[in-house]
């Protein structure tokens, strides 16, 4: 059985993930959010003091989802949680000699990329445009330096959109045809997250994590070849023209925090 400590527990992805692995009984859980409740331990990852840092004790992998979330996110929100907290992480894992750190990066990394007509690679240089995807590219960074530094593993996936609840596909998200093609079903999710606790041993990685949505230009195929992750679901973008008109506001604005993003963050996920 893998002893496993999951951060951001009690939020969206880790919400999900906490009930596909107890469900599937294979993993011993150690939950850790900024407000804890009754079997969840609370600490803010911000600051490596408490009792938190403490639950790194003979964990086998850590699955790094806390942080803060929102896209229109400015500098002061992102820096404590998403770079002090993943500095953190990465020294609790360090110190205790944890041999895998699972990161939630996202998509955001490569946001620059939407009206371009490049095939969207783990290698492509990331253009993000916004002080949220430049935090997850930040902690990217720590973790290649990590992986580099200790010989573990730290294997960082950008997530797709991915949200709350059911998480049904469709034109009505307020995100246009290239958040559509972005769409990651719960079930992909969490099969990715189990390739990524069976793993055979990978240093640092990059993958992008989406559903196998037809036409999109992200690709897959690194964590099908290393991971075994074979996406079940998939969502032909809808091209309404509320979704084109929606295409069109992005093409013209300025993707910074104060512009369009402060607007529709609220549409968007990881």
């Amino acid at each position: 059985m893998v002893r496993i400590l999951i951060t951001g527990a009690a939020g969206n992805l880790g919400g999900k993930l906490v009930i596909h692995w107890r469900q599937a009984g294979l993993h011993e859980l150690v939950l850790l959010d900024r407000e804890g409740s009754s079997d969840i331990a609370a600490g803010d990852i911000s600051r490596f003091k408490g009792r938190w840092p403490d639950l790194f004790a003979g964990v086998d992998a850590v699955v790094h989802l806390a942080g803060q979330i929102s896209p229109a996110s400015r500098w002061e929100q992102v820096q404590s949680p998403n770079i002090a907290g993943t500095a953190n992480v990465l020294r609790g894992a360090r110190e205790a000699g944890v041999p895998r750190v699972v990161f939630a990066s996202t998509n955001q990394v490569m946001g620059g990329y939407r009206f371009r007509n490049d095939r969207i690679t783990s290698d492509s240089p990331p253009l993000p445009l916004n002080p949220y995807a430049v935090s997850k590219l930040i902690g990217e960074e720590m973790g290649r330096a990590f992986a580099d530094e200790t010989g573990a593993d730290f294997l960082a996936f950008r997530i797709g959109n991915i949200w709350p609840g059911a998480n049904h596909p469709g034109p009505d998200l307020g995100i246009g045809s290239w958040g559509q093609e972005m769409w990651l079903s719960n079930r992909d999710f969490l099969q990715a997250m189990d390739c990524a606790i069976a793993a055979s041993p990978l240093g640092f990685k990059l993958f992008n994590l989406v559903s196998d949505n037809p036409g999109m230009r992200w690709d897959i195929e690194p964590a099908r070849r290393l991971l075994g992750y074979a996406p079940q679901d998939g969502q032909v973008p809808v091209l309404t023209p509320s979704v084109l008109a929606q295409d069109e506001e992005a093409r013209g604005a300025v993707l910074v925090p104060g512009s369009w993003l402060d607007q529709h963050s609220h549409r968007l996920e990881v």
